[in-house]
């Protein structure tokens, strides 16, 4: 590496490095492409929604049809404790009163006899 000789010559170097520097994010902004607008749907019918990347009208995925199905949805492949289906959202009060209805089947031990002798 070469050795500079003036104070000036390091000045204008480290200068020129700033500027570089102070310059890249200005660049950038005008560099950077604009996004494109694509059309969007304006109005949509009822049961759907504007797809936000395509801009057309799509269904809902999970339309407000309220539940379908009563507590014990009659399936028989699904345990239930008390009418609580082990499945889900449930499993932890599902399992709850399984121990419950398990620790009531459950005798204490006879109390001991305390016997002395005379």
């Amino acid at each position: 590496m070469a050795t500079m000789k003036f104070p000036a010559q390091r000045l204008m170097i480290a200068g020129g490095f700033a500027v570089a520097i102070a310059a890249a994010p200005v660049l950038a902004t005008f560099a950077a492409p604009t996004p494109v607008v694509g059309p969007v749907a304006q109005s949509c019918s009822g049961g759907e929604e504007p797809d936000q990347f395509t801009g057309v009208c799509v269904p809902h995925t999970v339309p407000n049809a309220g539940s379908t199905f009563s507590t014990p949805a009659g399936n028989p492949d699904v345990p239930e404790v008390l009418g609580v289906p082990c499945i889900g959202h449930n499993q932890g009060g599902c399992i709850g009163l399984d121990e419950e209805a398990q620790a009531e089947q459950v005798t204490p031990p006879p109390a001991p006899v305390f016997s002395h002798s005379p």
